[in-house]
């Protein structure tokens, strides 16, 4: 396969690795940033990541292949935590797009933290997986990203950039910080 055919050195994807990579060590530190400077950036770089992930490349997956998947329970942790800190009492937000609520009479709670660290998990995977080199490994990266982009994160970020983007534009506290 010709390089300029190949999806891994397609654009789109090269421009995904840059992105992804921002968000991942973006939330990595989240912890050390000040609440108005995690708010403001998270709503400027989830819709830029939903965009980049919709425009990856559609990779057949290899059902044979089994990836080694990079993030541990504790690297989740530590990054939902940092958010979680950092956002304290902003952090919860209800789901209504929870596929439970259906079923129930009382609004369900989320968690923004618990959605970043979702999408953390999916593209820090794909981003460790990315850097290994091997272009069969990448691929498969590729086409394991989008799918669970599709099946699961894509709504996660979606679900965490609204409850943010409240708070970005409509919280008095934070809205003392904008000084535009």
């Amino acid at each position: 396969m010709k390089k300029e055919e190949n999806p891994v050195y397609a654009r789109n994807t090269l421009e995904f690795v840059t992105v992804a990579l921002e968000y991942c060590s973006f939330v990595e530190r989240a912890a050390e940033l000040e609440l108005y400077e995690f708010v403001d950036k998270s709503t400027k770089i989830l819709p830029l990541l939903y965009l980049k992930a919709a425009l990856l490349p559609r990779v057949e997956p290899d059902e044979i292949y089994e990836p080694e998947l990079h993030v541990t329970e504790d690297m989740y942790e530590s990054v939902r935590k940092g958010i979680a800190g950092l956002l304290e009492e902003k952090d919860s937000y209800l789901d209504t797009f929870h596929p439970d609520m259906q079923y129930s009479e009382t609004p369900i709670a989320a968690f923004i933290s618990e959605n970043l660290a979702d999408v953390y998990q999916d593209v820090g995977n794909f981003v460790a997986l990315f850097r290994e080199g091997n272009e069969v490994v990448m691929r498969e990266s590729i086409a394991l990203c989008y799918r669970n982009f599709c099946e699961y994160w894509g709504q996660q970020l979606l679900n965490a950039l609204k409850a943010l983007h409240c708070l970005r534009y409509m919280d008095e506290e934070l809205r003392e910080n904008d000084d535009r």
